[in-house]
């Protein structure tokens, strides 16, 4: 079924809310196994059915955000998705309570139970209001990202579309982007305090009512996180500190020295060379059609994958006026299908995007038959080793979207990959002081960035931007307000995916083997398990990043960055 083809559909609530009760008070009432297998099933299949309308709209409306029919349908969802969320939560406490539960167990996997006894933790009917409140704020925050209209260069662009031009190997041009970037943010700042403050604030109630301290362990709990918890992400945090950070200011003064400035600005950070960054050498059906051959020659199985998405209309690549900002893998659950959106403009983060969707959706697509909706993705730490991996897995065919820029590219890749990390525990930081400190003012979580920022990042420089040396960087950050406590799952794949990058190096055939299993196990383990399953060694294991640090650093220092300036 093309995504153009795919009928949408208001779901009638009322009547999957009385079809659902009957078929919990059904599955309450079974007198065997067998009866709760087939009403399980049924269940699920009225869950997808929903669950499919809803994604098909969130995608139509992250294509236009101006489209009145989906917005109107996208604010139908932010309103009654917390009821759908308490049928769900009805379902998980039949199954939980289950006198057939060891039975179901051995039929549908332990992790089912371990993902509802967490979910039945973080919802209540009682906090619906809030849920839908909560919905309406993050839609309030996207549409403010979406309507950024900057005049640049003699046109309007929108946040994505200044990205070149911060990129630019004129000093001036870069700086100019960033600060008309960064005036936005200044302009409507009080509108990104606002809607922060209230999101804090909301999720601190909820967090209190269901009889949390704060929200921080309900935010480890909506994520899913059932083997790791804070005190282990502050001694991963610690960790990073110690290892990665002295590399990554390394890497940093290689960058200032390679540039020849005096002085490294806030804006000279995207540039990595003096001649400009590798970007791809040809349109966006140009970067299809070399996807679709990198695929081809990648295994059956992504051959298979990447002619399904295409064939099928499943991705939707180019920036435009009124999209969404970002890229995007969900899952269409009916059509059993995943579906990428990306903002294509010109630069080499046009493939890094690509490749990291890629990922995301080829493990879908890989575990696209499990019976029950849970195991479609696993938790997002995991789904991050999938995508992060398959950035790395790609490399051998990077030749042919950057030609004589490819050695460029890698070494941009792989030293982006290491500065991201301290980023990411700087974010992760700042929200376990964020929602530690609910009633804090706007402008204390702003002196609380600058600090976390300093500890992991200290080479940053705002060279007199008001707003950035106020503390203010964060609010570009998506997952800060849409999905709190999300970003450290990029830092702890991270850490997964340059094992993959370095198994690559040493045995491409065991490291695709093992790439393959991780995919095909879906949702169906916890993150350590699926982890174990892709011989992996665990991020929170002592000794981890010293088992991979050395290597990188050892190939980032021998990289010969002179011959490609």
């Amino acid at each position: 079924m093309k995504f153009s083809e795919i009928e949408y559909k208001r779901p009638n609530l009322q009547e999957i809310i009385e079809k659902f009760d009957h078929l919990i008070d059904l599955l309450n009432k079974a007198e065997n196994i067998d009866e709760q297998d087939v009403l399980i099933k049924n269940i699920n299949a009225l869950r997808m059915e929903f669950q499919t309308n809803s994604t098909i709209a969130s995608i139509k409306y992250s294509i236009d955000t101006n489209d009145k029919e989906f917005e109107d349908e996208q604010s139908f969802y932010d309103m009654n998705s917390p009821l759908f969320e308490g049928l769900v939560h009805k379902y998980y406490s039949a199954i939980v309570n289950s006198k057939f539960r060891k039975e179901l167990e051995a039929k549908w996997g332990k992790q089912l139970f371990d993902v509802a006894e967490i979910t039945l933790r973080t919802f209540s009917p009682e906090i619906i209001e809030e849920l839908k409140k909560e919905n309406e704020l993050r839609t309030e925050y996207t549409k403010l990202l979406a309507s950024a209209k900057v005049f640049f260069d003699g046109e309007e662009k929108n946040l994505q579309g200044l990205i070149p031009y911060m990129e630019s190997t004129d000093r001036e041009v870069r700086k100019a982007a960033n600060e008309a970037k960064w005036n936005f943010f200044a302009e409507n700042e009080e509108e990104f305090d606002r809607l922060y403050d209230d999101l804090v604030k909301l999720r601190d109630r909820m967090a209190k009512k269901l009889g949390y301290k704060n929200f921080v362990q309900m935010g480890y709990d909506r994520m899913g996180r059932t083997d790791y918890n804070a005190e282990m992400v502050k001694k991963f945090r610690d960790q990073v500190k110690e290892t990665i950070v002295p590399i990554a200011m390394k890497l940093k003064q290689k960058q200032q020295k390679r540039l020849g400035l005096e002085s490294f600005m806030y804006y000279d950070q995207q540039l990595d060379y003096k001649s400009g960054n590798a970007k791809p050498h040809g349109s966006p059906e140009w970067i299809v059609s070399c996807a679709r051959n990198m695929y081809s020659e990648l295994s059956p199985e992504t051959n298979e994958f990447f002619n399904f998405m295409l064939e099928n209309e499943m991705m939707d690549l180019v920036n435009k006026k009124g999209k969404d900002t970002g890229g995007y893998c969900t899952f269409i659950e009916k059509y059993k299908s995943p579906f990428i959106f990306s903002n294509f403009n010109g630069t080499m983060g046009d493939i890094e995007v690509l490749t990291h969707e890629a990922g995301h959706a080829f493990q879908a697509y890989s575990s696209r038959n499990f019976e029950t909706p849970e195991y479609f993705f696993p938790t997002s730490e995991a789904c991050e080793i999938h995508s992060m991996s398959m950035e790395f897995l790609t490399w051998p065919w990077m030749n042919c979207f950057f030609k004589d820029q490819t050695e460029k590219f890698k070494y941009s890749h792989l030293k982006g990959s290491v500065i991201f990390i301290p980023y990411g525990v700087t974010v992760d930081e700042f929200q376990t002081w964020v929602y530690e400190n609910p009633e804090a003012l706007p402008s204390e979580r702003k002196q609380a960035w600058l600090e976390i920022e300093k500890k992991y990042m200290p080479y940053i420089k705002y060279d007199n931007n008001d707003f950035l040396e106020r503390g203010g960087r964060w609010q570009q950050q998506r997952h800060i307000y849409m999905s709190p406590f999300y970003y450290i799952d990029y830092c702890l794949a991270q850490i997964c995916a340059f094992q993959f990058w370095k198994k690559s190096i040493e045995n491409r055939e065991n490291a695709l083997e093992d790439y393959l299993r991780l995919c095909k196990a879906g949702g169906s383990k916890s993150f350590l398990g699926l982890v174990e399953t892709a011989n992996l060694i665990s991020p929170f294991e002592d000794g981890c990043l010293s088992s991979f640090m050395g290597v990188i650093d050892n190939w980032l220092e021998n990289f010969d960055d002179t011959s490609v300036n």
